[in-house]
């Protein structure tokens, strides 16, 4: 049987995640991004650099595939800021518009199977109220406008007309080695170590408030959504993903400075957000020292940075509510993959050395 997957979002956490693991399977796969993505696999794949705001684009390349049987729609639009734009009319209405732009025409041809879709914790309203601890899939909407509610209502109605199932992961923080996205943590970490490094300061701690949290691997999430897509009676269903533990990125903090030969320090507050941009010229410099790729300080943060200092809890004063979610359902339905949160952090900070986007730390502290 003919299996053909379109990821959307391909160069991001989750679609080059998806990419690699749907390979893996044996795939046929069709990458969507304006950037190429960069994964492990070294299997072939289709790459279609379309913009999905064009919906004329959309309707050329995606009208025309008709072997297209599953989708994983990984693709988000985020303003500059980030946080700002998780209640934004604009933000919401340019999401919606984008997953139209890709459903229409692939909906349009009789192939079609299946469609994957992302959404997160905001679905329980994490990031405006506290929420019930675990929060569970079963839980009743929660009352509030957020992109991800146009766009699953979008893919029901869409559903009921072409006859398609769908699948809804709700990942809690992704951890991978993209750079230049919205919300990956790892590479922020690696930038201010080798600062640290190189001004010969401690590798301190940057936030006022640790906290408890959960993350997924995003090898965790391209294999559920492999396993979805082959699954029927995973479909039309919602699924927290998490990589099976809690963590606390304070207490990581020792076994990173250990990871990195350096120096802990005692805890200094310092705004990532602030700091690491203002650091663009010293960045430059250690580019060229490390002969790394020619990546600016912008082009490897993304909006990154915003996040890590949420996920670091600068600025606060009290550790906000808790964000705990449930697993059992995905588990129970027979995807039991789990994931240590501490290794999948220092594995994915060794393919960013691998890769020569950061400098490998423990040699040159060893020259120094």
């Amino acid at each position: 049987m003919s299996r053909t997957v379109l990821i959307t979002g391909a160069s991001g956490l989750v679609g080059s995640g998806a990419v690699d693991s749907f390979l893996d399977a044996g795939w046929e796969v069709i990458a969507v991004s304006r950037r190429t993505p960069e994964i492990c696999s070294c299997k072939p794949f289709t790459h279609l650099p379309v913009d999905l705001l064009d919906a004329g684009a959309c309707q050329k390349a995606f009208g025309a595939l008709a072997q297209v049987t599953h989708v994983v729609y990984a693709a988000v639009y985020e303003k500059p800021g980030l946080i700002a734009g998780w209640q934004d009319p604009e933000q919401m209405s340019t999401n919606l518009a984008m997953i139209r732009n890709v459903m229409e025409p692939l909906a349009a041809g009789a192939s079609l199977q299946h469609v994957s879709v992302l959404q997160g914790t905001k679905a329980y309203g994490a990031h405006l109220h506290p929420i019930r601890i675990p929060a569970r899939e079963r839980y009743p909407r929660d009352d509030h406008p957020n992109s991800y509610w146009f766009q699953e209502d979008y893919i029901r109605e869409k559903s009921a007309q072409s006859g398609f199932g769908w699948t809804i992961f709700r990942p809690t923080i992704v951890l991978g080695p993209n750079v230049g996205v919205a919300m990956n943590t790892i590479p922020v970490i690696g930038v201010y170590a080798a600062l640290c490094l190189e001004t010969g300061v401690p590798f301190s701690y940057p936030g006022h408030v640790s906290y408890p949290r959960e993350a997924v691997d995003t090898r965790l999430i391209g294999d559920a959504s492999v396993w979805a897509a082959e699954n029927p009676h995973a479909w039309n269903e919602h699924y927290n993903l998490t990589n099976g533990e809690v963590f606390n990125w304070k207490d990581l903090w020792p076994t990173l400075a250990d990871f990195f030969g350096l120096e802990l320090g005692a805890d200094q507050p310092l705004s990532l957000a602030e700091f690491l941009p203002s650091q663009a010229g010293l960045w430059e410099k250690l580019v060229k020292d490390h002969d790394l790729r020619p990546l600016t300080m912008t082009q490897l943060l993304g909006e990154s940075h915003y996040s890590a200092d949420s996920r670091f809890g600068y600025g606060l004063k009290t550790a906000p509510p808790p964000t705990y979610v449930s697993t059992f359902k995905i588990k129970q339905a027979g995807f039991t993959q789990v994931r240590d949160t501490e290794e999948c952090i220092k594995h994915w900070l060794e393919v960013l050395v691998e890769r020569k986007i950061l400098p490998d730390i423990i040699k040159a502290r060893a020259r120094s």
